[in-house]
């Protein structure tokens, strides 16, 4: 396997990259993203908005798989508390997209996140979800300290 191609390499191109206000991921929108006219159904944002709170998590060095395993002493999960949805335009097959996701505001235990998708420098979709660590029993648990600074919220860096 040549240098470029290391799965280190391999693994940052698919989790996008990280940036100075946050995240970035290109995305494709295919056919099984949308409905019978061609645009993206409006259940698939939910999962580009996922896959860029994964990868932007994973980037920082937070993986699901860990947490888990019990990473943090028992087992833990990410839940979404709350999210807020705003459509603006639609997306059609073939469509690249990115979506863009930074930190908006840091508690011991909740992170909002806000995340935009666009097409180009169109704004297609913009939200604010709110994540919650739970352990196996349901109950919150607090990020640890080194998060708190991974997590720093860069809203004063720039807007999305």
């Amino acid at each position: 396997m040549s240098e470029n191609n290391s799965p280190s390499t391999i693994a940052t191109g698919l989790a996008g990259e990280l940036t100075e206000a946050g995240h970035r991921l290109l995305a494709r929108v295919y056919y099984a993203d949308t409905d019978f006219s061609g645009i993206v159904y409006h259940a698939r944002y939910l999962e580009f908005l996922e896959r860029g709170r994964t990868d932007y998590l994973r980037l920082l060095g937070v993986h699901h798989s860990e947490l888990a395993d019990g990473k943090l002493g028992e087992s833990n999960v990410w839940v979404v508390r709350r999210m807020e949805i705003d459509f603006k335009s639609a997306a059609r097959i073939d469509d690249i997209l990115t979506v863009e996701t930074r930190t908006a505001e840091i508690s011991g235990a909740r992170v909002k996140m806000a995340q935009a998708i666009k097409r180009d420098d169109d704004l297609l979709i913009s939200a604010v979800v709110e994540a919650a660590m739970i352990n196996s029993a349901g109950r919150p648990r607090r990020f640890p300290a080194e998060w708190i600074k991974l997590f720093k919220p860069q809203s004063q860096v720039q807007t999305i």
